[in-house]
């Protein structure tokens, strides 16, 4: 049944094919874009995703680790880059990495998260190297790592194909690939905000590889900064092409743009309310992809929350000393121990199950005392205080 003001909306059409399942247009996506009915919107996506999901609410034990960030690139909208010997410049050996993996399996987590800079010396041997040490700590651990444009500088490093790059990794350990450097696929955006980096045919191929060999990933998009509605069509419109062909992607992520730090800093970045209609959006036009993300590293706990009743499925994880947003200015905390995600999840009205990389659930109810993620507080804020305060390269959720 259409509540009275949702008939009255100039949505209602759109409202009539989400009701019956048509699948949205990219002008039926353009005027979403357009629209100011947030309440309509967040009304339509979060009935399609009731009925897709029902109640439930995932969210994942996990690590990040950001390997470097000394990068070969200078795009405009990213905080974290350092050139080598510049002031905040880092690399982590192989044995810092799985130093900080072995005291997060420790709580718990079941996936580590790992993307970098474009570092201009790591050999080939350092990634496959990271992989299998990473892999040996637990074999049911999975590694989530790399962006596209990681997997075109590896195979650049390597001296492989692609395809070559992605198998090796594959047999090392990889998992899945994160879905970052997506930015806005756009060419008259890209020139603009990250003019070096690989192309959205590029990133796109490196996908359609990575699925037609049975590899699962993430799918993203970076708001908030020069691009317009049109672009933001345009972008999901390729995703939803390519999922359409591989049925490769497990989640999408919309990704808030921080401005400070970078080279754009004169722009705002997104409003919450703007963050909030591009997740019901996507679920809204993105029909083929099974889960919606709220990256709360960017938004923030609460405003995820809300989220949760606009479309979204799932809230991320734990995180664990996060740095890509943090050093570009996030204020939010690097980490959140099991239980806050639950009773976040909880207070939104959501029932939380725990999932694993592939969002099949682990288990469905905590305990009510879960010492491992109460004890992670006081790890995590002593391993990433040297960093505090520190970046933004358009994600790798």
């Amino acid at each position: 049944m259409t509540p009275v003001w949702l008939q009255r909306s100039e949505l209602v059409d759109i409202w009539e094919k989400v009701q019956s399942g048509t699948r949205l247009s990219d002008a039926d996506c353009l005027r979403l874009f357009q629209s100011n009915d947030l309440p309509a919107i967040g009304y339509m996506a979060n009935h399609v995703r009731e009925r897709r999901h029902g109640n439930v609410a995932y969210y994942i034990l996990n690590r990040h680790i950001n390997y470097s960030n000394i990068c070969i690139l200078d795009c405009d909208f990213c905080a974290f880059y350092r050139r080598r010997r510049e002031p905040g410049a880092y690399e982590f050996t192989i044995e810092e990495m799985v130093a900080k993996a072995r005291e997060a399996l420790q709580l718990g987590i079941t996936e580590i998260h790992i993307v970098g800079g474009l570092h201009p010396s790591f050999k080939w041997d350092y990634y496959v190297t990271m992989l299998r040490e990473l892999k040996k700590l637990d074999p049911r651990l999975h590694l989530k790592a790399f962006t596209a444009i990681e997997i075109l500088h590896l195979s650049w490093v390597g001296k492989r194909s692609v395809t070559e790059t992605l198998a090796a990794l594959k047999e090392a350990g990889l998992g899945s690939l994160t879905g970052g450097g997506a930015e806005i696929f756009h060419p008259e955006v890209r020139k603009v905000i990250c003019h070096a980096k690989e192309s959205a045919e590029e990133w796109l191929d490196v996908h359609r590889t990575w699925h037609r060999m049975g590899g699962r990933s993430t799918c993203t998009m970076l708001i908030g900064h020069v691009e317009r509605p049109e672009h933001r069509v345009d972008h999901l419109r390729r995703l939803r092409e390519l999922q359409d062909e591989t049925g490769g992607f497990t989640a999408f992520v919309p990704l808030a743009f921080h401005p400070a730090n970078t080279k754009l800093a004169h722009l705002p970045g997104p409003s919450g309310a703007d963050l909030l209609k591009t997740l019901a959006i996507a679920r809204l036009y993105l029909d083929n992809v099974d889960h919606i993300k709220a990256y709360w590293i960017l938004m923030g706990i609460k405003l995820a929350q809300v989220a949760l009743g606009h479309g979204v499925d799932d809230i991320d994880g734990t995180v664990m000393e996060e740095k890509i947003y943090h050093m570009a200015g996030a204020t939010t905390p690097q980490m959140i121990p099991q239980q806050e995600l639950v009773r976040a999840i909880r207070e939104a009205g959501r029932e939380p199950v725990q999932r694993d990389s592939l969002y099949r659930p682990v288990t469905s109810l905590p305990g009510p005392a879960h010492e491992a993620s109460a004890g992670a507080s006081q790890i995590i804020r002593s391993s990433s205080a040297v960093y505090a305060g520190a970046g933004n390269e358009g994600g790798a959720a």
